[in-house]
């Protein structure tokens, strides 16, 4: 069969590269001018410059299988064991985040009073609750663990993962084993107890984050290794999909000047909501997918920022700090990325990504990035020590970021659902409805590509 996907992000190359295994004939359009989508890795005089995604959460045998299908498995890494320790800003100072798993850790930790150390402990209790109606993350934290919690470890994780604002953001759709949690077994504490007792049990790992030795970029650049020549059109933006005369679909796409169009037996959509709105489709040309621009893609800034070691006086001995809203900062937290995997600075220095912007402080992000250095590297040296000028910058805006599943966003997903019953022969998958996650996104490619028949 022919097959056009659309988008060379990490959905789209993998259900090409799963199609082509396959036998089908497939047509990838990206309207960049590469593919990888936010992944993206630099070398530049000795620093390894991630503009997208530093790492990733590993916990599927499936993704697992994937890396070793792809050659990855040599290149492969996980953190420095010092990375199992992270901070959060507490009225300027860092503090260590309590394990999970220790008592004495969290009954001693500073960045919370003992009334909500107590809450907290209480939670353990909570019986089964089925919702009738979605909640936001923040009213889903403080019904569980107390507004202090939220305030200091809940918002600061939202913003960490999602760039986005509690109190906007979908616990269902979100975090849907959180809502799936409360709904069998009650209590978030002891569904997260009962997930690492299975997990030890079958002789899992525990979850961990997981880069590549060459940087993010080894796994966009496998999937699109295996793709045959030929496979990948670049700076070709879809403007319609309609009846075709040769298959089911007419594919038609911009390229420069040139105006071009093929014939597919399916159509496979991973793109950003932004891009689905603007697409006709069907033999009326409509665009059944327009309500999708609603989808909030706040902007977000990173900043990748070297010193000498000596200029930092923080160990820096963890995966990084997050800063949470009532501190009042530029950034919205800080990756200690030098000390998580090798070869990301030259000997005797230092790497350090910082995030600004988000969907709690967009104008921040967009700030332009002479102004935005000043405030990163001030924050930086009140929250480290680091002093003096870096020895290395790199400013990435992503002006429309992370998809914020915010409240009502089952719309959204019912909108792509119904459009995909309306025609036969187009599939809808990628970070728009799939989960934003690095595995969440190639999972989505696999399930695209079965579905192809």
């Amino acid at each position: 069969m022919n097959v056009a996907v659309l988008g060379g992000g990490l959905t789209g190359l993998c259900a090409a590269w799963r199609l082509t295994a396959a036998g089908h004939s497939v047509r990838l359009l990206e309207s960049g001018l590469r593919l990888g989508g936010t992944v993206r890795t630099d070398r530049v005089d000795g620093w390894m410059v991630e503009g997208g995604p530093n790492s990733f959460r590993s916990d599927s045998q499936d993704t697992e299988a994937m890396l070793r299908e792809l050659g990855l498995g040599a290149e492969r890494i996980e953190p420095e064991a010092v990375a199992r320790r992270s901070y959060i800003s507490l009225h300027g100072k860092l503090e260590a985040v309590p394990s999970a798993s220790s008592k004495k850790e969290f009954m001693a930790t500073p960045l919370l009073t003992m009334g909500a150390r107590l809450r907290v402990a209480s939670e353990a209790t909570f019986k089964p609750q089925i919702r009738k109606d979605d909640v936001s993350v923040a009213s889903f934290v403080r019904e569980h663990f107390g507004s202090s919690v939220l305030e200091r470890i809940g918002q600061p994780l939202v913003s960490g993962i999602w760039a986005g604002d509690a109190e906007r953001l979908s616990t269902r759709y979100a975090f849907p084993q959180a809502w799936e949690a409360e709904r069998t077994t009650g209590s978030l504490l002891r569904a997260l107890s009962e997930r690492a007792r299975r997990r030890r049990e079958k002789g899992l790992p525990a979850q961990t984050a997981v880069s590549f030795r060459s940087g993010m970029q080894a796994l966009p650049d496998a999937l699109a290794s295996r793709l045959p020549s030929g496979t990948a059109v670049l700076n070709a933006r879809v403007r319609s999909i309609g009846p075709g005369s040769a298959a089911r679909w007419r594919v038609r796409w911009s390229g420069g000047d040139a105006e071009q169009g093929g014939d597919f037996d399916w159509v496979l959509a991973a793109l950003p909501g932004y891009g689905l709105s603007e697409l006709e489709i069907g033999p009326a040309g409509v665009r059944p997918l327009s309500g999708l621009a609603a989808i909030e893609y706040p902007p977000v800034a990173s900043y990748f920022i070297g010193y000498r070691r000596e200029q930092v006086e923080h160990p820096l001995d963890g995966f990084g700090a997050l800063v949470p809203a009532v501190e009042k900062r530029s950034v919205l937290g800080v990756i200690f990325t030098s000390s998580l995997f090798p070869g990301r600075a030259p000997e005797g220095h230092v790497a350090l990504t910082a995030l600004a912007g988000g969907a709690l402080n967009p104008s921040v992000g967009e700030l332009a990035p002479k102004n935005l250095t000043s405030l990163v590297c001030g924050d930086l040296g009140s929250l480290l020590g680091a002093r003096g000028e870096p020895a290395f910058i790199r400013h990435t805006l992503l002006p429309r970021g992370i998809p914020q599943y915010n409240l009502g966003f089952g719309r959204h997903l019912e909108a792509m659902a119904q459009c995909e019953r309306d025609h036969p022969g187009l599939l809808i998958g990628g970070s728009v409805r799939d989960g934003i996650s690095v595995p969440e996104c190639l999972a989505s490619g696999v399930s695209l590509a079965k579905r192809v028949s």
